[in-house]
């Protein structure tokens, strides 16, 4: 019989040695699906444990081999193991404890492992290998994570469709062998997932929505825009269906198919509904959602109004996007929804600035710029490395306007940054120097340009080789 031990704390302590529970929650068919959030950890757990076959107790000893009918006391023993796993890893490793995090995660990957290697392999071994590999990713040790796949498929690839939990297994892999590039794989692993799902409840129930995204994902990410679409176009007649055409769950599908035209990776597909969905009122659809959810001064509406303004422009409608992007910046400064020196606020105040220089408007657009740069320095330091991206951005700026003198400024103490954070010899230092040699250059200081060009040149020699096109 199968014996995995989930290690908790108390016992671990008890027996002398010092590691802590992970443990995640498998949730029941019969409530909402949800999503539990934290970085990498944002997966949907709609886990079934209404047909677990029997239960492991604390010291690995089996509690009988029961299949239970309901939702038994057993049945919650073994989700409150997994959820109490799963919320310690994610809060140590929140809390920086990467070391103990890992300790964690290796104590129930030996004791899964020794279970595994003695012939053992049900559905339970693999929730827990699936949480183990859930950590590591989370860690970001990738290399890990790829050997518990490997461990996984073998166990997964043994299991009958008809088993519980088996689908979100499928489905958690699926996304972590999409995040490793592994995507032929992962494609297979959401199919699998979608089928178990679809047998079980019909082609119409909202639990096919998350394979159903992370298969558009993955087809988009590779190229195979059409069967993307396909995906997106189904989970978001599924979700009108079920939940109406104003629900808020339509905003992520919507997105991501919006994105996915906006990335030019389905140029090629016709369809009427994609044509539609560059139309403003389609795009409108997405806005008047968050907005009538939470009222037009929310930050959520503010993040929102970016992501029309994105396609907007992609539209060609610039003057239209800018509008929206400066009404989104106001609404995310007013609401505080994010706090200034957020990436995602600086990304925007970037991307608006971009905007105004193609439409002529560089005054406004270095405005923005000035102003990444300041508020880098108030929450970073003035000579922190972030603050070079935002001088060498300005210095562009600069030197479209002609101002070479102030270009020249600004890219002398970028690269002094540079050069300070990682060495006179490093490859990194040669974008700010190259700069500076076509300013320098601009400004008639040729032997000093020359000279600029040259070091660039064999730094970037020595770092790729002589035949490498950097």
């Amino acid at each position: 019989t199968s014996q995995v031990c989930l290690r908790t704390q108390s016992e671990q302590l008890h027996k002398g040695f010092l590691s802590f529970p992970v443990h995640l929650q498998y949730q029941q068919r019969n409530t909402k699906s949800h999503t539990i959030h934290g970085g990498v950890f944002a997966c949907h757990f709609v886990f079934s444990l209404s047909r677990i076959a029997g239960l492991l107790d604390m010291d690995g000893t089996r509690q009988g081999n029961q299949i239970s009918s309901g939702f038994g006391p057993l049945d919650n023993e073994l989700e409150i193991k997994l959820q109490e796993l799963f919320n310690e890893v994610k809060s140590l490793i929140r809390t920086g404890n990467i070391n103990d995090a890992l300790d964690v995660l290796q104590a129930n990957f030996v004791a899964v492992k020794e279970q595994l290697g003695s012939g053992g392999g049900g559905i339970e071994e693999a929730a827990i290998v699936d949480v183990i590999a859930l950590g590591y990713m989370a860690i970001g040790d990738l290399k890990m994570v790829g050997n518990l796949l490997d461990m996984l498929n073998k166990v997964v690839d043994g299991l009958t469709d008809d088993e519980p939990i088996l689908d979100s297994v499928l489905m958690h892999m699926g996304s972590m062998y999409s995040a490793l590039g592994k995507f032929e794989q992962s494609i297979l692993l959401y199919r699998r997932a979608l089928a178990i799902i679809e047998r079980e409840y019909g082609s119409s129930s909202t639990f096919l929505i998350p394979p159903l995204l992370g298969l558009g994902k993955v087809l988009g990410f590779i190229g195979r825009a059409t069967k993307a679409v396909d995906m997106y176009q189904r989970a978001i007649s599924i979700l009108e269906s079920s939940r109406g055409l104003e629900s808020e769950e339509l905003v992520v599908p919507l997105f991501a198919l919006g994105n996915l035209l906006i990335k030019d990776k389905a140029t090629n597909v016709e369809s009427p509904f994609m044509r539609l969905l560059f139309l403003p009122s389609s795009w409108g659809v997405i806005l008047n959602i968050y907005t009538k959810l939470y009222g037009e001064n929310d930050g959520r509406v503010g993040m929102a109004m970016c992501s029309v303004a994105n396609a907007k422009c992609a539209k060609g409608d610039v003057d239209e996007a800018i509008q929206l992007y400066r009404e989104a910046v106001q609404v995310l400064k007013d609401s505080k929804y994010v706090t200034l020196d957020d990436d995602m606020m600086e990304k925007i105040r970037i991307d608006l600035a971009e905007l105004l220089h193609v439409v002529g408007r560089a005054q406004e657009g270095r405005d923005l710029l000035e102003e990444c740069l300041l508020i880098t320095e108030k929450y970073k330091g003035k000579e922190h490395p972030s603050t070079v991206t935002h001088l060498i951005n300005l210095s562009t700026s600069y030197s479209r306007s002609k101002n070479f003198v102030e270009a020249e400024r600004l890219l002398r103490t970028s690269l002094r940054i540079t050069m300070k954070t990682v060495g006179p010899d490093d490859q990194s230092i040669t974008f700010p120097m190259l700069h500076l040699a076509v300013t320098l250059y601009n400004l008639h200081k040729h032997e000093e340009a020359e000279q600029l060009a040259l070091e660039v040149l064999h730094i970037r020699e020595t770092a790729f080789g002589k035949e490498s096109p950097p």
